[in-house]
């Protein structure tokens, strides 16, 4: 027995003491993390690498902390702002010998916020230092990106293919009347596209009219662009006839590719690597195909914002209008109202910009977010809205409250127009044998029911305020826009427009990004835009989250952080990128369930949007069918 006890004391000591070091190497590996600092003096001459690990946005969502512990690999998103500001650091930088664009693991954007990715890479190449980009495969957006670089490299196995905008939507009339679900909606707007998948089998005419017209407008934009910056890339021929082009090199894709100019050389990354390495040298000892490199974050933090100048405040309201309180990538309410109005307190700011990246949501958020923006007018500042990849229903809602709106040729943009949906499930109920009764004091007693239907009393109030709140949005965009009613109604009625027809429209006033907005916003301050300061009015971090994610990271991170390019995980080929979009639109299918069941407010939000963004689904739907596929293991 004594012998027993003292086996079990050996025991639990080695599990003490096993315990212990695994906390002194996670606190050990957090403080490290934390306290990392990187300084100009810590930048080493090198290539920059930028790498696209995920879809390009306005604003990243917050990352799930446990994550990489639970063995999950969310869908990465990667901040356009900062590559913007990264390579235009770079450009006059003496210790950036070259730039690398990663694209192996690119999963798109919006066509406007490529767009100024892409230009950004221009002026790097303009200013005479060599931007290489490398890919697998490239997508529509990543060779966008690519096309403005001084060489392309494509892996011999790969190649890409390019579909254009557009494709196939779901749609759930047939389904919904199988399992007797009754959707009722209300809707104003015979361009309000976003309610067809519930009520459809089909497109209607009137959104196969606007999105041929937004698709094809689209299309021409993404070509003009390719060609300008790769004038002798034969992009039309092999983009209208790529089977012509593939069965000529004899299904060599990547032949295929480099025979009508598209891309300039063909390797794998360590050849790719290699090369790089003779033109900014290697670490002593490196493994082959890995060269000096210079990591995205450590130069953001070497080149932070400027601190000093007049302060020009700048709202981000970025992803899906909800109600309440919202993280980053999404636009809650009340947060972003808090933060205009925690800004605007101090009197330190002189101006006010609008950055607009969102396809709509909340009516009433939107609404909420506009009276917070009409706050800064009260304080006789300057509001200047600027439009990211797209501004659209209740993201152009929001816009309304400009005084002057920046958008890009590719701005998705408009959808002026609003819906409710209540599904009902009394069909449902009776094909398993269960009924309802009651009685009602008044004509809305119990309405509407989700078990026992709406009543003729309900579906027109409803829908009178459905017309209403639609009176109301294109009241705000008659004023704002000095337009008439009646015009704004004839450009309303939910159509999505491009920038470009957007301005001719009178919906946006200039061409330009970001800064550009910034500058103007200090013009009218009776500013120097030289001598002003962005300060971003953004929600701080939950501190732990953040620490717990940091530390976790860095204990069990198998990516490239350390900078070795050849070590860096492999890219998908024409193939793999197929069988990604099939998990994309079953996760579509999913997250459009949970919105029909799930909206709990009046809606002014674009599906044509939502539909040109990679991946199509939202992070939230790609969890949700993680799940999904989990339970059913």
């Amino acid at each position: 027995m004594k012998l027993v006890r003292t086996a079990w004391k050996i025991l639990v000591g080695i599990k003490d003491l096993l315990v212990l070091v695994l906390l002194l190497l996670f606190f050990s590996a957090l403080f490290a993390a934390l306290s990392h600092r990187p300084t100009p003096a810590t930048i080493r001459d090198g290539a920059l690498v930028v790498a696209f690990n995920g879809a390009l946005v306005e604003q990243p969502s917050e990352a799930d902390p446990l994550a990489s512990v639970s063995g999950r690999r969310a869908a990465g998103q990667v901040s356009a702002p900062d590559v913007i500001r990264a390579l235009d650091a770079a450009k006059g930088d003496a210790r950036v010998k070259a730039v690398v664009l990663d694209l192996d693991s690119f999963l798109g954007g919006y066509p406007a916020t490529v767009s100024e990715v892409a230009a950004a890479v221009g002026r790097v190449r303009a200013a005479g230092k060599p931007v290489l980009a490398y890919a697998t495969a490239y997508t529509d957006s990543g060779y966008a990106i690519a096309a403005n670089a001084s060489e392309i490299w494509v892996h011999p196995m790969g190649g890409s293919l390019f579909m254009g905008p557009g494709g196939r939507q779901l749609y759930y009339k047939g389904l919904t009347e199988k399992l007797g679900i009754n959707v009722h909606v209300y809707k104003v707007g015979k361009f309000k596209s976003a309610v067809e998948p519930y009520i459809r089998a089909d497109m209607s005419p009137e959104a196969r009219e606007a999105n041929t017209a937004l698709y094809s407008g689209l299309l021409d934009q993404w070509r003009d662009g390719i060609q300008k910056a790769r004038p002798k890339a034969r992009i039309a021929e092999f983009l209208m006839k790529p089977d012509v082009a593939i069965t000529a090199a004899k299904g060599d894709m990547a032949a295929a590719n480099r025979a009508y100019g598209l891309v300039d050389q063909l390797g794998d990354r360590i050849a790719f690597g290699a090369h790089v390495a003779q033109l900014v040298g290697a670490p002593s000892g490196a493994r082959a195909g890995n060269f000096n490199s210079i990591k995205l974050a450590d130069w953001l933090q070497a080149n932070p914002r400027p601190t000093s100048g007049d302060a020009i405040g700048v709202i981000t309201v970025s992803g899906e209008i909800v109600d309440g309180k919202g993280g980053a990538g999404s636009a809650g309410g009340d947060t972003i109202s808090k933060l205009v109005l925690d800004g605007l307190k101090d009197g330190k700011l002189k101006a006010l910009v609008v950055r607009v990246d969102s396809p709509g949501g909340s009516a009433m958020a939107s609404e909420q977010m506009r009276q917070a923006i009409l706050q800064a007018k009260a304080q006789k500042l300057p509001v200047i809205v600027s439009m990211g990849g797209l501004a659209a229903s209740g993201g152009y809602w929001v816009s309304t409250a400009g005084d002057v709106i920046f958008a890009e040729p590719n701005t998705i943009t408009g959808s002026i127009g609003i819906f409710g949906i209540i599904p009902t499930f009394e069909n449902t109920l009776a094909k398993i044998g269960v009924t309802t009764d009651g009685v009602q004091s008044t004509p809305l007693t119990g309405q509407p029911s989700i078990y026992g239907g709406t009543n003729a009393t309900v579906d027109t109030i409803l829908q009178s305020a459905i017309e209403a709140g639609y009176g109301r949005f294109v009241g705000l965009v008659a004023a704002s826009r000095k337009l008439t009613p009646q015009r704004v109604d004839e450009i309303g009625q939910g159509r999505v427009w491009i920038g470009g027809i957007a301005r001719q429209l009178g919906l946006v006033d200039r061409f330009g990004g970001l800064n550009d907005a910034i500058a103007e916003a200090a013009k009218r301050a009776g500013l120097d835009p030289a001598k002003v300061r962005p300060v971003f009015l953004v929600k701080k971090p939950n501190a732990f989250a953040a620490a717990v994610a940091a530390g976790l990271g860095s204990l069990g991170n198998d990516d490239d952080d350390d900078g070795n390019w050849a070590d860096a995980p492999a890219g998908s080929d024409a193939y793999a990128r197929i069988a990604e979009e099939r998990r994309v639109l079953l996760a579509q299918a999913l997250g459009d369930a949970k919105r029909l069941t799930a909206s709990g407010s009046v809606q002014a939000r674009c599906l044509e949007c939502m539909a040109l963004g990679v991946p199509s689904a939202q992070p939230g739907d790609l969890a949700l069918l993680q799940f999904a596929l989990g339970a059913a293991k």
